[in-house]
């Protein structure tokens, strides 16, 4: 799979595209600026950058426009702006941007995108346009109903966490798959839930031991958990933090058998 640098100053964005990017398989680097972006591309190869436009230090199209003249714009590069207009996407076309994603980010049009700039080559001819994901003819809103299943949310200004674009908590089927008695999953069905407790932590208590046994059960795949919960893969990421379980991959897989 593919080396992919994520460049942006909002920590809860770069935590969630790492998280759904590694889940494909992908290696992830995180920079939450132009400086420490360009420290990544001196380290090491990149295969493609997912770079935002609006960076405190040094804007993204500054950023793109160095490393096109410095002849470092070797890896396909796709902008990020939750308030570009045409002539910046414009400029970033020119440049040799190879894509363009308008925030708030639909999931599937990111991981279209990504797949896409795998695909084709960083260089583009001066002046060739940039497709903005789902709608190549104009820069436009990917997604105007921020409250759409499946939204990377736009960049509130000063906001360390994106905003709760998700809509509202999504139901989480009672139906529980029958496990082995004794088991570690049935352990983690069968803890004491606080019945004494109000209403929402003794819900709380059920959503996590309800998630935790899936991540056990697929090993910490979140497409198979998402799969088996029935909920959309961004809104079982913001669930779990919610709830706040370790994601850490390790931590669900199972141990190698003797």
């Amino acid at each position: 799979m593919a080396e992919i640098l994520v460049v942006d100053d909002e920590i809860g964005i770069r935590e969630l595209l790492s998280e759904i990017l590694g889940d494909e398989g992908h290696t992830v680097l995180l920079a939450d600026s132009a400086r420490e972006a360009r420290a990544v591309r001196e380290r090491q190869r990149v295969d493609l950058v997912l770079l935002d436009i609006w960076m405190p230090d040094t804007d993204g199209i500054t950023l793109l426009r160095e490393w096109a003249s410095g002849g470092r714009l070797t890896m396909p590069v796709i902008m990020m702006s939750g308030h570009a207009t045409i002539d910046t996407a414009a400029e970033a076309s020119r440049i040799g941007a190879s894509d363009f994603l308008e925030k708030p980010i639909t999931l599937q049009k990111l991981l279209r995108a990504v797949q896409n700039g795998l695909m084709r080559p960083a260089q583009k001819p001066a002046g060739a346009p940039v497709p903005v994901a789902g709608n190549p003819a104009a820069v436009a809103p990917v997604l105007r109903d921020a409250g759409a299943a499946g939204v990377i949310p736009a960049a509130a200004p000063g906001a360390v966490e994106p905003p709760a674009a998700f809509g509202e908590p999504m139901a989480v089927p009672v139906a529980v798959t029958p496990v082995v008695p004794d088991s570690p999953a049935a352990r983690l069905l069968l803890r004491e839930l606080p019945l004494d407790a109000p209403l929402r932590d003794a819900r709380d208590a059920f959503e996590r031991a309800y998630f935790e046994h899936h991540l056990m059960r697929e090993q910490g795949s979140m497409t198979r958990v998402a799969e088996r919960t029935g909920l959309e893969r961004t809104h079982l990421y913001r669930k779990l933090k919610q709830l706040g379980i370790d994601l850490s991959r390790g931590v669900w897989r199972k141990p190698p058998t003797n």
